[in-house]
């Protein structure tokens, strides 16, 4: 029998991506378990998480996955991207060089996720503000061209963490559903469609995988 936390509607990978150092590992651990960790240091191979949340009534189960020290050797596989529904592209907003590569990394995401995963520009450590290098409204621009949704946070002190990630899962959803009414008029109606798990290939022998073993 499966617990109350198995039960969801969807099951959504997002990808985080950016230079070594922004944030990202915090990030997530702020959104999933509510942590933040002064000391944090690159972690060593692929790390994800999960936590659920409700949009429109519906459980919204998020993978959440982070590249772990691999942007470092720019070595980051297809595997990371395979799947994947949506994306935040971190950079810290007091590093101007992690804000230059965002291009970069948003071609790489171009070239190797689904062409429509949703992308958020993500300006990291807004607690640091007196040593801003990256103006918002420069930021916010470069978002406005590149059709990115973008939103600053900070991990440290949790603002915005929250609003960016149910921000991107809303959108997804909005999305899938559409297409899913556009496409599937009758799947709606079989048995235990109910269900449906986005594309996430399960990685390890944990506990995730057992539970994602529909989705392949």
């Amino acid at each position: 029998m499966g617990t109350r936390d198995d039960e969801y509607d969807y099951l959504f990978k997002v990808v985080l991506i950016g230079d070594s150092g922004v944030g990202k590992s915090n990030l997530l651990s702020r959104f999933t378990r509510n942590e933040f960790n002064l000391e944090s240091k690159s972690t060593i191979g692929v790390e994800f998480a999960t936590r659920s949340i409700q949009v429109d009534g519906k459980t919204i189960k998020a993978q959440i996955w982070d590249t772990a020290g691999q942007e470092r050797y720019r070595a980051i596989t297809n595997a990371y991207y395979r799947g994947a529904v949506g994306a935040l592209l971190v950079y810290d907003i007091a590093k101007h060089i992690t804000y230059e590569n965002v291009e970069r990394w948003l071609k790489e995401l171009r070239d190797h996720a689904d062409s429509n995963i949703v992308i958020m520009l993500v300006g990291n450590k807004s607690d640091l503000r007196h040593l801003r290098a990256v103006p918002t409204d420069e930021a916010k621009a470069f978002a406005e061209k590149n059709n990115l949704s973008f939103i600053e946070t900070s991990a440290l002190d949790s603002t915005n963490v929250e609003t960016a990630f149910q921000n991107i899962l809303t959108e997804i959803y909005k999305i899938v559903s559409q297409k899913q009414i556009r496409d599937s008029p009758d799947e709606e109606h079989s048995p235990g469609s109910s269900v449906k798990p986005i594309h996430v290939v399960p990685t390890n022998g944990d506990a995730d995988s057992r539970k994602n073993k529909c989705c392949q």
